[in-house]
């Protein structure tokens, strides 16, 4: 007979008698239970990756061979340390640690204190921040790159991202070697006030820094490069490559349809209406980025003593 729960509101059913006595293998080897318990969720939830043009569910490890590369075309996010490996020969490179900046300058709290949200990305992603650094050859040509992972907190541009990009900028006039950056940015980081805003002045300057060793800049916008990323650094390149389908641009499409109240083209601000219009110098896909990088780096610095390579 089923008993009553303790709120008297319903019943609820027996035990099942294996779950009650621990079940027939706990009795008979209580010790090999854990080695042979396999839990009903044991297959990875993300084992297939969902297609976000079609809804095709495509398994994961077939989209990795594909550098994140969907069969429609669509190249998705990634992080720093697969950018690094897609990028660099043998997938090698020497870390450059970014300079630590201040914490929550403002003490700023809207639903969530900012330092909660801080601790919150840096778990999800393994990162100090959303700008990585590393040193390597790319088709044997050295160079300093800059990665923007739009995973955390939405590659949002703030003193420790400003200080990072000063300090890739820096690492390429030490070295003599070219400096390329991966953009991914939602824009400048609220939580920050104006101290974002600031950073747009910041690395400006840095990218003088270069322009002055006569040190090539090159910039890849990936998906989506928008807000103040785009109003600085992100549009200074000598070069601008781009993915396929990447959103590049300031304000957002709905913001600006509802401005204007008209419909956009279709592509507006995307790479290939970007190309149109010559904002962009060229659309690469993921898989021969390293190619063309390569060969414009090894163009741009021909006739310079070349650098040391890492390690």
């Amino acid at each position: 007979m089923a008993e009553r729960d303790e709120t008297g509101k319903g019943a609820k059913p027996p035990p099942h008698p294996a779950r009650a006595r621990g079940g027939w293998l706990a009795k008979i080897a209580p010790g090999v239970r854990k080695l042979v318990k396999r839990p009903v969720d044991a297959t990875p939830e993300n084992l297939w990756v969902k297609c976000p043009d079609t809804g095709e569910m495509l398994y994961r490890a077939d989209l990795e061979a594909a550098l994140w590369v969907t069969p429609s075309g669509r190249h998705m996010r990634v992080g720093a340390p697969l950018r690094f490996r897609y990028t660099f020969d043998d997938g090698a490179w020497e870390v450059i640690p970014s300079p630590a900046a201040p914490e929550d300058p403002l003490h700023f709290s809207d639903d969530k204190p900012y330092v909660d949200r801080l601790a919150a990305a840096r778990k999800a992603t393994g990162a100090q921040d959303a700008v990585s650094i590393g040193y390597g050859t790319i088709q044997g040509a050295p160079a300093v790159v800059m990665v923007q992972d739009f995973s955390f907190m939405g590659g949002s541009l703030g003193m420790a991202a400003g200080e990072g990009f000063i300090a890739a900028a820096d690492a390429a006039v030490a070295r003599q070697v070219p400096l390329v950056a991966f953009t991914a940015a939602g824009g400048a980081r609220m939580q920050e006030g104006a101290l974002s805003l600031m950073q747009l002045a910041r690395t400006t300057i840095a990218i003088q820094r270069l322009k002055a060793a006569r040190l090539p800049y090159i910039v890849v916008l990936t998906d989506p490069t928008t807000g103040g990323v785009t109003a600085s650094y992100a549009m200074l390149g000598d070069i601008h490559l781009a993915e396929p389908g990447a959103l590049i641009g300031f304000a957002g499409p709905r913001v600006i349809e509802q401005t204007i109240r008209e419909t956009l083209p279709p592509g507006f601000q995307r790479s290939e209406y970007l190309l149109d219009k010559g904002m962009v110098d060229r659309v690469t896909p993921r898989r021969e980025l390293p190619r063309v990088l390569g060969s414009i780096l090894s163009t741009l610095m021909a006739g310079r003593p070349r650098a040391l390579a890492p390690g």
